[in-house]
This record gives structure tokens, sequence and C-alpha cells, in this order.
């Protein structure tokens, strides 16, 4: 909406400064017109007295009408670009709204999975293979039931579960990835998982790849698991779940409702706080590039690049009580009348080192 007022305002103005243009010409004519009047009327002496007062009066008006049509050239000119500026500033803080949509959007999401792992930690069959980490039945029994969670929770890639000492005891897809006795007790988010408070406590990783799991990208979240699944018993093991980044998080930063012509000139993407690209809506330079954010406002903001583009950006709210790992979603849009089938331009990008 903002565009199209700006676009009726703009051809307004430019309409008024054509008959502003209309009105000069006439007005230079006026004069040149009372100006020949003049000589005529000295030329004839007396008897052009008369008719020269009148010329003179003419040239006056041509005058006074010149000054009138200038202020209200500028007049014009100032309107238009107050509206030219409160427009862009009511679209820069939609697309911002818009950004924080995105992200908020994202962190809902992954509150869930904080919230399903620290509540499969204690199901029975995981507490069970905890406690008896030797035991091949109990960890076949834990298997089957994290394979059971995985065939309804669809946006995992796989269900792990870990001894103390970082040695994968039972996992939800072991048909596809044979993980039995792999060490991860090197892994950040497993080392965090340990040292949770209690069970209402979680560790999450950052964006990554994961080669256990074939180089997948994935959301990380992990807690510990306790002795009888007591939010404050003993710590026996660390249950780690894998959020499929790669399918679900496209599905976000594409989720905003624009039209097609829309559509083909705006880029969605989120960055974490390195300022790392972890999605886009044209899925590209995913985990490969930053991008770097210009604005005053490092929380929310919007501002143009040099080609007109709209770059507006939010930063993560967190929800509920995930408190979000400093992400930020960022919309940028070429201009209406860019040229068809140009990319949306990507602003300070650099490859991840």
């Amino acid at each position: 909406m903002p565009e199209r007022i700006l676009q009726v305002a703009t051809e307004m103005s430019h309409l008024a400064n054509e008959k502003i243009t209309e009105i000069k010409g006439v007005t230079r004519a006026t004069r040149t017109l009372a100006l020949n009047a003049l000589i005529e009327a000295a030329r004839v002496g007396e008897v052009g007295r008369g008719f020269g007062v009148v010329a003179n009066e003419v040239k006056d008006i041509s005058q006074r009408v010149t000054v009138i049509t200038e202020e209200l050239e500028q007049m014009f000119d100032n309107l238009a670009l107050d509206l030219e500026r409160t427009a862009q500033t009511a679209r820069g803080d939609r697309f911002a709204d818009l950004s924080r949509y995105v992200v908020e959007l994202m962190d809902r999401n992954l509150f869930e999975r904080s919230c399903d792992v620290r509540w499969w930690a204690t199901d029975a069959a995981v507490v069970d293979v905890c406690e008896n980490s030797e035991n091949p039945d109990a960890a076949e029994l834990a298997s089957q039931r994290l394979g059971v969670i995985l065939d309804s929770y669809t946006v995992y890639l796989d269900l792990w579960v870990a001894d103390c000492n970082g040695r994968i005891i039972a996992n939800g897809r072991p048909d596809k990835y044979r993980l039995a006795g792999a060490d991860i007790s090197h892994m950040q988010w497993f080392r965090d998982a340990m040292r949770c408070r209690d069970g209402g406590d979680y560790a999450v990783a950052d964006i990554e790849r994961n080669d256990l799991l074939g180089n997948a990208a994935t959301a990380t979240y992990a807690t510990a698991v306790r002795r009888g699944g007591k939010a404050n018993g003993e710590v026996i093991g660390v249950m780690g779940v894998f959020f499929d980044w790669e399918s679900q998080a496209p599905m976000v930063v594409k989720a905003l409702n624009f039209n097609d012509e829309e559509r083909a000139r705006t880029r969605v993407i989120l960055i974490d706080s390195t300022d790392r690209m972890i999605a886009a809506s044209d899925d590209l330079g995913v985990l490969s590039e930053t991008f770097k954010l210009g604005g005053d406002d490092p929380a929310r903001g919007s501002y143009f690049l040099g080609d007109g583009t709209l770059v507006a950006y939010a930063l993560t709210p967190g929800y509920e009580t995930y408190k979000g790992l400093g992400w930020r979603g960022v919309i940028m849009q070429k201009p209406r009348n860019s040229v068809r089938g140009a990319e949306t331009p990507k602003p300070k990008l650099s490859a991840v080192s």
C-alpha cells in the first residue's frame, strides 16, 4: 500500500509540474507581448501612452504569476518529498515487522523442540537404557520407542541417547544411522547437556552440519537424562534431538504472503548472531556466506541501498521460555521498476571462513 500511495503521489506531482510548466510558458509569452507593446507605445509617443500603462500592468501581472507558479512548484516538490519519506518509513516499518514475524515464527518452532527433548528425556525407555547402558534389550527397547516418536514427529532426523561418557547407546533410526557405540563426548552440546542444572534446563547448538547424520544441517537440542526421570535426579546420560533444518527452515522464510510480482523482487533470510546466513528464500548462500547489516539500531530497523533496494530487519524477541540465539530476520526488496530477471542484491556478503 505505501508503494501505491507513493506512486499515485509521484504521478500527481509530475502532472502538477507539467501544468506549472505550461503556465510558465504562457507567462513568458505574455511578458514578451507586454514588452513588444511597450516598445510600440514608446514609438508612437503621446498617442500610445495609455496603451503603455496597460502593457505595464500586463507585465506586472505576468511577473506575479511567475512568482506564484515558482512557489507552487516548490510546494509540490516539498509535499512530494515529504510523502515519499513518509511512505518509505511506513514501508520500512512494515517490512521490519515482517522480519520479526519470520524470526519469531522460527523461534516458536524451536521452542517446541526445547520442550520435546526435556519431555522425552523422562520417557521410561530412555531412563531405563541410561540406567542399564550395557543391556542390549534396554537399548533395543529404547531405539524402538524413539522410532515410534520419530514416526509422529517428522521434523527430526534422529533422536540419540548417550551415556555419561558420550557413547551413543540408542537412536531412533538405527536402520539409517548406525550409531551404536559412536563417541560424541567431544561435541559441545553434549558437554553442555551434562551440565544442565535440572530437568527444566537444556542445551542448544547453533545450526551446523552433522557428519554422523550424512552431513545434514541440524538444530540440536539436548538435556540430561536423570535417574528415575526426576527433575533433580542424578545425571545418568544425555538425550539429543536433531531438527531437520534443511527441510523445515525454507518453509518459514518462504511463508510470507507476497504476490507474484513482489515475490520476484524480494529475498527473505535468517542470519545468526555471527551474521552467518542460515536460511534464505532463494536457497542461496545458506551456511556459506555472511550478511552484514547496516542500520543504526541492532534490534530493528530498515534502510535503502544505493539502487533503491529496501533492507529491513529485526532481532528475535524469543518465545516463552526460549530466549533465542540472537538470530535476525532480514527482508530485501528491490524497487518496483527494477530490471526483470535480475537477482535481488546481496549487499556486504562474504564467505564463511
